[in-house]
């Protein structure tokens, strides 16, 4: 759904600089039935998170850019430097697996000194790196255990460790939080953001996790189905999704329709006022907090937009209950555990629901 790109007359010097720095990619493979095609540019210091749901490419990208699959099609330039036929040993990659895979008989040192000695470091010069990496990292007390003995949170340091004793140009993460439990996960995230931030060179992390990809990445990169559909800075994506997956993701009601000043048509449903004044095919979302709901039909409310729905599902959502709506228009409404007991809301229930046209935003498609 993302629009193309206009082609420019001819590259500017800064274009052409850009080309040689940090990493050009069309990755297209294929395999059987799906297609991945996704277009990737990234500056140094630069880390992009590649987002989607399970089965959307995310990982098959990331092993194409590792060189563990191969390309079907497209380019892969790193540093100026074309790496299609560059084997993955031999490639500046450094890569975090989902499952960190570090050596079992292996210390936490030895571990990471494991690279540099791949690249021809001697044993002593790679154990002094890994020494080094791992007290950056806040690991030195650790350097003599080995992996059983570290726990979640360790363990991805080690393998982060690892990646970075490479001195690699890409650095690849594949859902690097998500073997960890909630508590760790958050105390991990926020150490990993810093050393990202530290990271002179290109970083690039698949994950589902919305949180991850906010916190992490300077820039995401949205991939359903195989191809690319949105792409941009975090908020910018939080403000402006363009699927039902990213409305769902950042929590947001998101409807399609053909805009008339402040009143747009959907594609399917009633209409909606706005307070934006708009011509031609818009986006109308709003968050579920939005929503007010009422078991009768409300006289005198301010609200420019009601609905008659019904409740299909109630779930706990965070401390508050969230109201899968069916009906006129298809939404959820968040609303407090004692609003929710007082309205009687259960499958089933009909309702009437607001929202004030303040609280939509409608942009271009």
């Amino acid at each position: 759904m993302t629009e193309p790109h206009e082609a420019a007359s001819a590259p500017s010097a800064h274009d052409a600089h850009a080309s040689e720095e940090g990493l050009d990619a069309h990755l297209v493979v294929e395999r059987g039935a799906f297609r991945l095609d996704v277009a990737l540019s990234v500056a140094p210091g630069e880390v992009v998170a590649l987002l989607g749901p399970n089965g959307a490419g995310k990982t098959t990208a990331l092993r194409a850019l590792a060189g563990l699959t191969p390309l079907s099609g497209g380019r892969l330039r790193l540093d100026g430097t074309a790496l299609e036929r560059t084997p993955p040993e031999s490639r500046p990659v450094g890569v975090v697996f989902q499952d960190y895979l570090l050596f079992p008989h292996l210390t936490a040192l030895d571990n990471v000194a494991f690279g540099p000695r791949c690249q021809g470091a001697t044993k002593e010069r790679a154990r002094a790196r890994a020494a080094e990496w791992l007290d950056r990292l806040g690991l030195a007390d650790h350097a003599g255990a080995k992996p059983r003995r570290l726990s979640g949170g360790q363990a991805q340091r080690v393998a982060l460790a690892r990646a970075l004793a490479t001195r690699p140009r890409l650095l690849l993460l594949d859902e690097p939080l998500a073997a960890l439990d909630a508590r760790t996960r958050l105390e991990v995230r926020s150490q990993l953001r810093r050393h990202l931030a530290e990271f002179e060179a290109v970083a690039v992390l698949v994950t589902h996790d919305p949180l991850d990809a906010m916190v992490l990445a300077d820039r995401l990169v949205v991939v359903e189905d195989g191809r690319v559909v949105q792409e941009g800075a975090p908020s910018d994506i939080a403000r402006r999704p363009r699927t039902d997956y990213i409305a769902q993701l950042v929590g947001l009601n998101l409807y399609r329709g053909e805009a008339d000043g402040h009143a747009v048509r959907l594609d399917a449903g009633p209409p909606i006022t706005t307070t934006e004044a708009l011509s031609g095919p818009v986006f109308v979302a709003f968050p579920p907090s939005a929503v007010t709901l009422y078991r009768d039909r409300p006289t005198g409310a301010s609200a420019r937009n009601l609905w008659r729905c019904e409740v299909a599902g109630l779930e706990t959502h965070g401390d508050q209950i969230r109201a899968d709506l069916a009906g006129e228009l298809p939404l959820a409404a968040d609303l407090t555990t004692v609003a929710a007991a007082e309205l009687d809301l259960h499958p089933g229930a009909a309702v009437w629901a607001t929202v004030k046209a303040t609280q939509t935003h409608a942009y271009p498609v």
